[in-house]
């Protein structure tokens, strides 16, 4: 009888086994964290800050695709190989001044970028590609222009007072100097830096000299009005601003309440006229 209620009572090992393995552990986080991740899970990814999805937007699709212009306008800055103004290349490739100015400012942006050989450079009034300045050596050696010579001081500061008061004569130029200039005045119309400007109306009709074009594309100046100042120039090198100088011809023809003019020292008077 006592084996068999022995043999009829349930094994306490099984259950005490399934609670233990049923107990939460110690790094086991409580139900109701649980149940937060499950409907995180189910409600699908946190929403993006507009900056984040404007960011993961452009990621995903890529750098901006150049102007179709961009090419074009490459190469016929190339095969000019001297300033063309945004009209005359819109002509050229037959597009609206608008989408030139759209393909150089790609242009400009992509020659800005880290190891690249050419600029864009805007001067004279246009816009040209040239050699980045720290390649200036290999370049000159490439071309020959190593022994190029360079303007005299005589030369750069005639070519100064042409660049700050022209037109301007040579008798003037020598009035400012107080040396003659007409050697320094032939080396710069030689260089195509100065041309003559027609003549001016005094005593022996001297020519004006004005500046040219070149002397804005050597000095990378994209008009005059880019020229330092006077005013800058004395602050940056502590220079006195200098008298105005007297006049340096006579007008041949005075202002009607002007006492008369007397004629310049040195210069020989004019003939009389011969009366019949």
């Amino acid at each position: 009888m006592t084996d068999d209620v022995r043999d009829e009572a349930p094994d306490p090992k099984p259950e005490a086994e399934a609670a233990i393995e049923a107990a939460p552990g110690p790094d086991a986080a409580p139900a109701g964290e649980n149940e937060s991740e499950a409907a995180a899970d189910d409600a699908g990814p946190v929403p993006e800050t507009e900056a984040e999805a404007e960011a993961t937007g452009a990621e995903a699709q890529g750098p901006p695709e150049p102007p179709a212009a961009l090419g074009v306008v490459e190469a016929l800055l190339y095969a000019s190989g001297k300033p063309a103004t945004v009209e005359h290349l819109a002509e050229a490739a037959e597009l609206e001044p608008a989408e030139v100015e759209a393909a150089l400012a790609a242009l400009e942006e992509a020659c800005a970028a880290q190891g690249r050989g050419v600029r864009l450079d805007r001067v004279a009034g246009g816009v040209r590609l040239v050699s980045r300045p720290e390649f200036d050596f290999p370049v000159r050696r490439l071309l020959g222009l190593e022994g190029k010579t360079k303007l005299s001081m005589a030369a750069l500061e005639t070519l100064s007072i042409v660049a700050y008061r022209q037109p301007v004569t040579a008798p003037e130029v020598m009035e400012l100097r107080g040396v003659s200039s007409a050697s320094s005045i032939r080396t710069l119309l030689d260089r195509k830096l100065i041309t003559t400007a027609g003549r001016k109306e005094v005593v022996g009709t001297p020519f004006l000299y004005k500046t040219t074009k070149e002397f804005l594309v050597h000095f990378g100046l994209n008009d005059l009005s880019a020229l330092p100042k006077p005013e800058e120039l004395e602050a940056i090198y502590g220079l006195e601003p200098a008298a105005p100088p007297e006049p340096a011809q006579v007008e041949l023809f005075p202002s009607e309440d002007g006492e008369g003019t007397a004629e310049p020292a040195g210069e020989p008077p004019l003939p009389p006229e011969e009366t019949n």
